[in-house]
């Protein structure tokens, strides 16, 4: 596979991000430091909810590729209460429709990889993802190289989508 050189993928890929482990605790856990945060736009969080709050993903795949994160530290959708759950689809409904807004999307992908075997980045604290798509975004890199081109400024995509949250 090429390779193209990313280096602020390297805080995500270090082997000294605690979260990464399935049992991370509270203490641990990325996403909770970030919630108890409240530099939001450092941290590009978009919302906050009572029970769950949106940000843009640092390591996208997308530009405006953004994350729904409930405040509870818990790696299972069915750990969340009702009211949890329900208000996480109404923050995922408003990205949505904030993404095809500001962006422009053609289309969103949406998706949730729950425990390590699943795929799950941070497998301690659930998330769901959620990716704008437009007609055409993908080229020949992927195909024939193994190569995904990311080339968009986080800070300027973070003012474009909070503008209308």
């Amino acid at each position: 596979m090429d390779r193209l050189y990313a280096p602020w993928r390297s805080e995500y890929t270090a082997d000294t991000v605690r979260s990464k482990d399935p049992n991370a605790t509270k203490d641990e856990c990325v996403f909770c430091t970030i919630a108890a945060d409240t530099d939001d736009e450092k941290n590009f969080i978009l919302q906050r909810g009572e029970y769950n709050f949106s940000m843009l993903n640092r390591f996208p795949y997308n530009a405006g590729h953004l994350m729904i994160i409930p405040y509870s530290h818990t790696s299972d959708v069915d750990a969340l209460a009702q009211q949890e759950r329900a208000e996480m689809m109404e923050i995922l409904a408003h990205a949505s429709s904030v993404l095809k807004k500001s962006l422009k999307a053609d289309a969103i992908n949406y998706g949730a990889n729950q425990g390590k075997a699943a795929g799950a980045g941070i497998p301690s604290h659930l998330h769901f993802h959620v990716l704008p798509r437009w007609n055409g975004d993908t080229n020949f890199l992927p195909l024939l190289s193994d190569t995904k081109q990311i080339s968009f400024d986080l800070n300027e995509i973070y003012k474009k989508i909070k503008k209308l949250y």
